[in-house]
């Protein structure tokens, strides 16, 4: 039996939708005013200097602050994982979540198999690109009400990309469980293969869009899987 069920978002708990039709544009939007009006922000300015320092390193060029913001614009419309576009995206979205702007979706059968499974002992955890920061409240202000008292861990980017396998390594290192006992759901195969070659057990969420996998086991939602039989 698993005795811990690590989830992605996009795909899995959450309509991609929501994040490419509703976060990103917002993010978008209000990127450029956001960083003019929070320049003395000490992680808003970190996050500018690790943008600036990427292209650096990639294209050998210096930048302005200004075009670091051209950059994080660039790097949403090509859904780039840097942990500095994360981190600003979190800070404005935050803004979105309080104001009621928007909701974070969840698929009405995520919130019901939380709780069953907190019944049965499992432990619960994220996983996503999304910066820890924009996890919390993405579930914090679900559609379902808030979702963050079943989760006791948060992993973003900084314990490594999702499609590595040291980054479910150092999940299982710091959950404290065998990569056995531990069950991690996402939509992208290239993902489940990591963690599975990490040792974890998989389920691959056939969700809308979503293609199946020929070496994962598949579940159409979350109601449909039971840890307790794996």
């Amino acid at each position: 039996m698993a005795r811990f069920i690590l989830t992605d978002i996009e795909g899995t708990t959450t309509d991609i939708h929501f994040v490419h039709r509703v976060l990103f544009p917002y993010s978008a939007e209000r990127m450029s005013a956001f960083i003019q009006e929070n320049l003395d922000n000490p992680d808003v300015r970190v996050a500018l200097d690790s943008v600036k320092k990427t292209v650096l390193d990639e294209q050998g060029v210096t930048i302005t602050d200004t075009q670091a913001v051209e950059t994080l614009l660039q790097w949403i419309r090509e859904d780039r994982k840097h942990g500095a576009l994360k981190q600003l995206q979190g800070m404005i979205w935050r803004h979105g979540y309080e104001s009621g702007a928007y909701r974070g979706h969840v698929y009405e059968d995520v919130p019901a198999a939380l709780e069953r499974w907190r019944q049965q002992g499992i432990g619960l955890g994220i996983y996503s690109s999304g910066s820890v920061q924009a996890q919390k409240l993405l579930f914090r202000y679900s559609t379902a009400g808030d979702l963050t008292p079943y989760f006791s861990h948060y992993f973003d980017t900084a314990v490594g990309a999702k499609k590595e396998t040291a980054s479910y390594q150092k999940i299982a290192e710091t959950l404290q469980l065998p990569p056995q006992e531990i069950l991690f759901l996402s939509d992208v195969e290239a993902e489940l293969d990591a963690a599975q070659t990490a040792g974890f057990q998989t389920i691959q969420l056939v969700r809308p869009e979503t293609t199946p996998s020929t070496k994962h086991q598949t579940a159409p939602d979350f109601s449909s899987i039971t840890p307790e039989a794996l």
